[in-house]
C-alpha cells in the first residue's frame, strides 16, 4: 500500500501540472476567478454525484469539527486561484517549482511543531539541503 501511495502521489503532482496549464489557459479566455469558480462548481458536481453513490461518512457532522479544520475549502480555493493568475506569466514549470518549495517549507514547518494533529518531526540539515536544492532549480529554471 506505501508503494501505490508513493504513485498515487505522482500521479497527483503530473495531474496538478496539467491543470495549471489548462486552467491558465481558460483563465486567459474566460477570466481568472472565473476559471477558479468554474473548477469548483464541476468538481463539486462530479464529487457529489460520487459522494450520493459511495460516500459512507456523515458529512452533517461538519459542525462538530474543530472549526479550524474547516479552512481546507478555503486555502484550496487560494491555492488555485493562485496558480491560475501565476502560470499564465511564469509558465507551468515556474509555477509548480514554486507551489513544490511553499510545500515543503510549509509542511517542514508544520511537521516541527506538530501543528494539526500531525506527527511532531523535527527540522534536519537534510531537509533544509533540499529546500535549498529546489530554490537553486527555481532559480536555473526562471
Amino acid at each position: 500500500m506505501r508503494y501505490f501511495s508513493y504513485l498515487l502521489a505522482l500521479f497527483a503532482g503530473a495531474a496538478l501540472s496539467f491543470k495549471g496549464a489548462i486552467y491558465g489557459e481558460l483563465g486567459k479566455t474566460i477570466g481568472q476567478l472565473e476559471t477558479s469558480f468554474y473548477n469548483f462548481f464541476m468538481g463539486s458536481i462530479i464529487l457529489g454525484l460520487i459522494w450520493i453513490f459511495f460516500g459512507k461518512g456523515k458529512l452533517s457532522y461538519a459542525v462538530e469539527a474543530p472549526k479550524w479544520s474547516l479552512l481546507g475549502g478555503v486555502l484550496g480555493v487560494v491555492y488555485l486561484t493562485s496558480i491560475v493568475v501565476s502560470v499564465p506569466f511564469v509558465g507551468v514549470g515556474i509555477t509548480m517549482v514554486a507551489v513544490i518549495i511553499g510545500q515543503l517549507v510549509m509542511s517542514m514547518v508544520i511537521e516541527h511543531y506538530g501543528w494539526l494533529g500531525s506527527k511532531k518531526t523535527r527540522i534536519n540539515k537534510e531537509k533544509i539541503f533540499a529546500v535549498i536544492s529546489m530554490i537553486i532549480a527555481l532559480i536555473l529554471v526562471y
